[in-house]
């Protein structure tokens, strides 16, 4: 079985939309945007630290087994 990805070079490909669609669907993506559901997940997303995430002050991803296999280690 052939899984090759390949191009017929003498097929013409076409891309293009037409411009009623695009700016339709530019429309559609503005007043998504725009939505009060929108706006709120935004001012939550600016809120929340990842840096806190990525690097908790104890410096453990996962604080109970880090402590778990601390205290395996030290006995």
């Amino acid at each position: 079985m052939d899984l090759s990805f390949r191009f017929d070079r003498d097929i013409a490909v076409m891309t293009a939309i037409p411009t009623e669609l695009a700016v339709l669907m530019v429309g559609v993506a503005v007043r998504q945007a725009a939505s009060p559901t929108a706006q709120l997940q935004a001012l939550l997303a600016r809120t929340t630290a990842a840096d806190a995430l990525l690097a908790p002050a104890h410096g453990a991803f996962n604080h109970a087994t880090e402590t778990a296999l601390t205290g395996w280690q030290e006995q």
